[in-house]
């Protein structure tokens, strides 16, 4: 993997998801892992010092698999918020932990379960809590 670009994380966020890894079972081990290692490298920010361009927890993002030329739009939430978003994203799924704090324009390298990687990059937030004020969301 090559380097990756920095992070920017919401405190409340941060807070949750130390919660939520600290909480993982062994299906979940290893994007527990990944996460907590990108929660580690990331600055940790008050929800009100979050830019509107950076990828928080309950963002619609736009994004581009670059591996396979995908674009999708998604909404970051936690595992228990799932089936009430119809365009949900785990942050315990692999490719919802690697969009945790990046900004629009970053491409970052990921691993993905089977032995490959993945390369996407953040094209647009399309709704972010923080920019809506909904620092608690």
């Amino acid at each position: 993997m090559g380097q990756r670009p920095p992070l920017l994380i919401n405190r409340l966020d941060a807070e949750r998801l130390q919660r939520l890894i600290d909480a993982a079972g062994e299906e979940d081990q290893a994007v527990a892992e990944m996460l907590e290692n990108e929660l580690s490298r990331g600055v940790v920010v008050d929800p009100n010092e979050i830019p509107d361009n950076v990828v928080s927890m309950n963002s619609q993002v736009q994004f581009t698999d670059l591996t396979r030329q995908k674009q999708m739009i998604r909404t970051l939430v936690y595992p228990h918020a799932l089936s009430s978003t119809g365009d949900g994203l785990s942050v315990m799924a692999p490719i919802g932990a690697s969009l945790l704090g990046l900004k629009v324009g970053d491409a970052i390298d990921w691993p993905l379960p089977n032995n490959g990687n993945t390369l996407l990059r953040i094209d647009a937030i399309l709704w972010q809590p923080e920019r809506e004020k909904q620092f608690h969301r």
